[in-house]
């Protein structure tokens, strides 16, 4: 009991002194401090709440810093014309983009989608998000090493020597080569060497060296072993019981690369649509120019004439005709001023598209002409190519092709971890690490030295074993089974899904062909019908007719206007609808001349796959087909993969035709009018 009362004297003690110490801290005022002049803490507080900027320097792009100032409608340049064609528009974007704008998203940002994108992916890193590379990481060899020194005294506690003191000094020197294998299984080798030198007085020799080289292998027998479980989840680490994924497989990889790819390309598409969008708009805006840009000089002449025949005294010339006539002309100046500055407006929102300056002394001006004759579309053909190359699609397939090798890596890991554990080594001993000499005078073997010792390889020793372990109720690896089950079945619902409504875009694509087709036809009509409108009119007013006035000759040019521009934006809709077609049907690229490719293999895997080539190539074919096959399957193909389900009714040998304007189109009329067939009756 004397220790415990010890124990709480002590306690009191410390106690004690931490109190007083608090006291005599607590208590004792701050020293006062004086300085010179009165505190002004201003300059702090600016500096605490003023915003910052990176102190970052990047050279200005050479389109930003060579660019002049933007046109206007009151300092109007005569720049030079470029005559820019839809291809060379195309391939400006292309070419000038490594960001990649869209028409509703113009400001870019960090998540904007960019040329690096798929690089990025493939070289990614992190858990979770790993690329090709990282994941082959995981069969690199491994090297370790470390070289540790000690010194240890203790007293030895015997009867027999009461005074002595064990010492020992004592380094240890480990070098290790580890390497993970594709069916899972892992080998090492580690050579090894200890130190020790000791005062004991039992000890053979004060001064050795103990060590040797073990061969060590490792292989997953049930959970975790095999090559597809592998690819697909990585190699299993120590305690699957805790799942940490099944995604981090060079397999999954690879797809999630494709994934980004298929973003990308996407991203390209509707850059590629926007861009063909704002080429014609910038058409139409000029077609409107230059239709309102006719009105007002119609106008302004017949502004002058009625203005000469009121100072002349003539029929038809009164001040209110007069009157009438100036307010038109300025309304039609008006319209004009508009509509040279729209196209100022858009010719600039092409030029960002195309990633050009915003005004470098030339004006664009499109130099093709939209697409008049008429674009004859085959419905099961069509269908059958967007179902096939829509990149949506083949996002969502890789998405599915994940989903069930993991499906797979997920349903092997329910099973137990049995492990195959195997080493090998050989042991050396000496009281030297090296030397020439074997014999030590002590021994008849001779171990003078450790190093001679392990060559002879006499010293050896080896393992053999079974290590099992599992988790009672194997509930965290069903529960990451069924997960990833759901995910597939979700997954598989969501294609079912984007097919319908692919087929619903198609249809509305075909749609919007055909109707604006038809509206330019008669749009075309309008316009052959309203010049000759103004021709008679003019010739009526001016020939003096009772009823033709010149309010009516007025009326006449604005709808002639009007019927010019009304065409125009027709026929740009028709072509517009064209375009919308090609997106829909997935051949906007290929539509653009387009394509997009992978970057060619490093020399390392094109001289791997030059080496399984020929062993394929010698390999004998299987029993159950002539085909020779690869283990795992493959998982994706060079080509689509053919819609086979399609149309089940067409006889055998029947051929859906592509989808291309023929010889045979037809022309929109350029004299007579369009007439529709009228129904007989109206279907319900």
């Amino acid at each position: 009991m004397k220790w415990c009362r010890s124990i709480r004297w002590i306690n009191s003690l410390m106690l004690g002194s931490a109190l007083l110490s608090t006291a005599l801290v607590g208590c004792r005022a701050p020293r006062e401090v004086f300085y010179l002049g009165e505190a002004d803490l201003q300059h702090y507080k600016d500096k605490s709440l003023a915003v910052e900027y990176p102190n970052v320097d990047q050279p200005t792009p050479q389109e930003v810093v060579y660019s002049l100032k933007p046109r206007t409608i009151r300092d109007r340049n005569k720049d030079e014309v470029w005559n820019l064609t839809l291809t060379e528009a195309i391939q400006t974007a292309v070419t000038n983009n490594k960001l990649i704008r869209t028409r509703n998203a113009p400001q870019l940002n960090s998540n904007s989608p960019s040329i690096y994108d798929p690089a990025l992916r493939e070289t990614g890193f992190l858990f979770g998000n790993r690329g090709v590379e990282a994941a082959l990481a995981d069969f690199d060899a491994t090297f370790s090493s470390s070289l540790g020194f000690g010194h240890n005294a203790q007293h030895a506690n015997n009867k027999l020597m009461r005074d002595f003191v064990n010492s020992s000094d004592t380094s240890n020197f480990t070098s290790q080569v580890g390497k993970q294998f594709a069916n899972g299984g892992s080998f090492a080798v580690n050579h090894n060497w200890n130190y020790l030198d000791t005062n004991s007085p039992i000890a053979l020799f004060p001064n050795s060296y103990s060590g040797g080289i073990q061969a060590q292998y490792v292989q997953p027998l049930w959970a975790g072993a095999g090559v597809e479980y592998t690819r697909i989840a990585g190699p299993a680490r120590p305690g699957l019981g805790s799942i940490v994924g099944v995604s981090q497989g060079v397999s999954i990889a690879r797809i999630n690369t494709d994934i980004s790819v298929a973003d990308f390309e996407a991203s390209v598409i509707v850059m590629l649509r926007d861009v063909e969008d704002l080429y014609w708009d910038l058409y139409l805006a000029y077609r409107q120019y230059d239709a309102d840009l006719a009105n007002r000089d119609s106008v302004l002449r017949t502004w002058r004439e009625v203005k000469a025949r009121m100072e002349a005294g003539a029929t038809g010339g009164s001040a209110g005709n007069e009157a009438q006539a100036r307010e038109n002309y300025f309304e039609t100046r008006a319209r004009v001023e508009t509509a040279l500055a729209s196209v100022y407006v858009i010719e600039n929102q092409l030029r960002r598209m195309l990633g050009l300056p915003v005004n470098d002394s030339r004006i664009i001006r499109p130099a093709d002409d939209p697409i008049e004759v008429e674009f004859i579309v085959n419905w099961e053909s069509s269908l059958l190519e967007a179902l096939t190359r829509r990149v949506e699609l083949r996002r969502q397939k890789w998405q599915i092709k994940s989903l069930e090798l993991q499906r797979i890596a997920a349903e092997n890991v329910t099973n137990p971890r049995l492990d195959l554990v195997s080493s090998y080594q050989v042991n050396g001993f000496g009281r030297s690490l090296a030397s020439q000499q074997e014999a030590d005078g002590v021994t008849a073997a001779g171990y003078n030295s450790a190093y001679s010792t392990l060559t002879r390889g006499d010293l050896t020793g080896w393992n053999l074993g079974l290590q099992f372990s599992m988790p009672i109720g194997f509930r965290q690896a069903r529960a990451q089974l069924h997960n990833t089950e759901l995910q597939l079945v979700k997954a598989r619902a969501l294609l079912s899904a984007q097919e319908l409504d692919i087929s619903h875009e198609l249809a509305e694509a075909i749609q919007r062909i055909d109707a604006a087709y038809i509206t330019a036809q008669t749009q075309l009509d309008r316009k052959i019908a309203s010049a000759r409108r103004v021709q008679t009119t003019q010739a009526e007013y001016e020939a003096g007719v009772k009823d033709a006035t010149l309010d009516l000759v007025l009326r006449a040019q604005a709808s002639n206007a009007f019927a010019e521009i009304a065409y125009f934006n027709a026929l740009i809709t028709y072509n517009k609808a064209i375009t919308e077609y090609h997106l829909r049907r997935g051949t906007l690229l290929e539509h653009d001349g387009i394509q997009l490719a992978e970057g060619e293999w490093t020399e390392a895997a094109q001289e791997e796959a030059l080496r399984r080539a020929w062993a394929r190539s010698f390999a004998a074919p299987g029993r159950a087909s002539e085909r020779l096959t690869t283990e795992p399957a493959e998982f994706s193909s060079p080509v689509p993969y053919p819609k086979l389900d399609l149309y089940p009714g067409l006889p055998q040998g029947a051929e859906i035709h592509s989808i291309t304007p023929g010889s045979e189109l037809l022309g929109v009329p350029a004299a007579e009018p369009y007439e529709g067939p009228v129904p007989n009756e109206v279907q319900p």
